[in-house]
């Protein structure tokens, strides 16, 4: 049977909207993310954090939920440290999607039956990434990357052919006003988030 774990990245959060606590924010983004992976079925839980991040970690982290100490927050570090615990397939996704449907998730990995590596763009071109999904061990020719200036470009370009690289759907990271706009309140998930943007 095939082991696979989608990992939670921690990532830096530039923004929060007017009034609201930076801190609080970024953890109400990452709790969101990480609650929607921990329900999914078919797919192991864990969430990835390098040092300065252990404690925003603990707080999101359900019991017995993994946590991976990362040297830095490129993905190679993650597939490398999933590789060890022993899964056959990985999907690293950002910590500041908290509404990304469990389905643009699924398509993340799918692609892995028959690709080495699938990436979800973040939105608009340039945008970085939601994901990048990879059959473990990584192959040797993925990019150094992460999850903030990688590019569906970057990583088919660096492919022996770019058709190895599968790429599914997008979904938009909460980095903005303009972000926080698309939030839709009918929704169900994010609510976390949604508490603390006031209901």
């Amino acid at each position: 049977m095939t082991r696979r774990v989608i990992v939670v990245l921690l990532g830096p959060v530039r923004w929060a909207p007017p009034g609201i606590d930076p801190d609080r924010w970024r953890s109400a983004l990452a709790e969101d993310v990480v609650d929607l992976v921990a329900t999914l079925s078919e797919v192991e839980p864990a969430i990835g954090a390098v040092a300065g991040d252990r404690a925003l970690a603990d707080a999101v982290a359900w019991p017995g939920m993994p946590v991976y100490d990362l040297p830095d927050r490129g993905v190679g570090a993650v597939f490398a440290a999933a590789a060890a615990d022993g899964y056959d397939q990985a999907a690293v996704i950002a910590a500041d999607a908290p509404d990304v449907p469990g389905l643009v998730l699924g398509k993340l990995l799918r692609p892995l039956t028959s690709r080495d590596v699938a990436v979800a763009p973040a939105g608009a071109a340039g945008a970085g990434l939601l994901g990048l999904a990879a059959r473990l061990p990584a192959p040797p020719w993925l990019p150094g990357t992460d999850l903030e200036s990688g590019t569906v470009e970057l990583v088919r370009g660096a492919a022996p052919r770019p058709a190895e690289v599968a790429v599914t759907p997008a979904w938009r990271r909460i980095r903005g006003p303009a972000d926080l706009a698309t939030l839709d309140p009918a929704v169900e998930g994010w609510d976390t988030t949604r508490a603390l943007l006031g209901g």
